[in-house]
């Protein structure tokens, strides 16, 4: 499944005259690959081409929305096989468990249920100790309404659209390792019975006493909006100023606000939550899902065939560049507001 990427060079040039840093990542032109984006910050430069191959992150989708996993439900088999295809895109990749396995094991009444957590070390000897997390749910819903025989509430958009994120970007920071900071990969079962596996990691985090600097949930990201509009919104604008410095590390407005965020309560109601909650730092969800631009949430129909993959391959490219900044900061750049 996976495929070679040739000709990759990557530069590293320094200047003692102006201190300024060019991290550049070229890859031969490859037929559906996006053009070069590059963002910029202070004394910083990062101008990088996709390693994103969108037959592979179809491929994946398509799996993780497949009948055969029967809509993905906490505790059934079907999640167990969306749990064993991410566990082996982390080891076909190289990324390492963060704990003993990659299953962060939790129950709820007789149900068992896993997260699933890969890791990438910092390259920093300081800014190792401190931590991203980059997470989106696994789990769905099973079944739905009948629709046309349909029972199987397959949730592509609704979260298989911001896991294959999630493993894309580990994917390509496994194969540069330009991270200062370490970086938790995180897949959450249970989102849909209320936030029970972000609930449990997020304690068990806090247990730890690790240094979490941040958190951002990816959630829907399957389906663009509508024309004019900003490409991605973020939950909880006002808490804090990861808006603002997500755009000013992608030198352009990426991430703005949604007026209905806040009736429908949507920063309680995601996997940031639980960080938010117990770490008291900048943790919010990113969504290009808007509530006029997918008319199958928790639907039958929300299928693999539904989403635009130009659009999330798009998505993904764009803030490879805007994450790695995040990543490589020399200080905690992304701050709680005082409201």
């Amino acid at each position: 499944m996976r495929k070679a990427i040739s000709s990759l060079v990557l530069v590293v040039l320094f200047s003692c005259n102006t201190n300024k840093k060019l991290i550049e990542t070229n890859s031969e032109s490859i037929k559906d690959r996006v053009e070069e984006t590059s963002v910029k910050q202070d004394d910083v430069v990062i101008s990088t081409k996709s390693l994103v191959d969108i037959k592979d992150m179809k491929t994946e989708l398509e799996y993780l929305a497949s009948d055969d996993l029967e809509g993905r439900n906490t505790g059934t088999k079907g999640i167990e096989k969306a749990a064993v295809y991410i566990e082996n895109i982390f080891k076909e990749n190289n990324i390492q468990p963060y704990f003993k396995t990659y299953r962060d094991t939790f129950n709820i009444k007789e149900i068992v249920g896993y997260n699933v957590i890969g890791f990438i070390e910092g390259t920093d000897p300081i800014l190792k100790n401190e931590f991203v997390i980059l997470g989106a749910h696994y789990d769905h819903i099973g079944t739905a309404k009948a629709v046309n025989g349909d029972v199987i509430a397959n949730g592509a958009n609704d979260d298989a659209s911001g896991t294959i994120a999630v493993l894309e970007w580990a994917k390509h920071f496994s194969k540069t390792k330009s991270n200062k900071r370490s970086i938790m990969f995180t897949l959450y079962a249970a989102e849909e019975m209320g936030l029970k596996g972000s609930e449990h990691l997020a304690k068990r985090l806090k247990a730890e006493n690790i240094d979490l600097y941040t958190m951002i949930n990816f959630e829907m990201i399957g389906v663009p909006r509508a024309a004019g509009e900003i490409m991605a919104y973020i939950t909880g604008y006002k808490k804090s100023n990861m808006a603002q410095k997500l755009n000013d590390y992608a030198n352009n407005e990426i991430v703005g606000f949604l007026s209905q965020a806040k009736s429908y309560n949507l920063f309680m109601r995601s996997d940031n939550y639980p960080f938010f909650k117990e770490f008291g730092i900048p943790a919010q969800a990113i969504s290009t899902f808007d509530f006029t631009n997918f008319d199958y949430y928790h639907h039958v129909d929300d299928e693999a065939d539904k989403i635009d993959f130009k659009h999330m391959l798009s998505f993904i490219n764009k803030m490879i560049p805007v994450l790695e900044l995040m990543f490589n900061t020399t200080g905690k750049e992304i701050k709680m507001n005082n409201e």
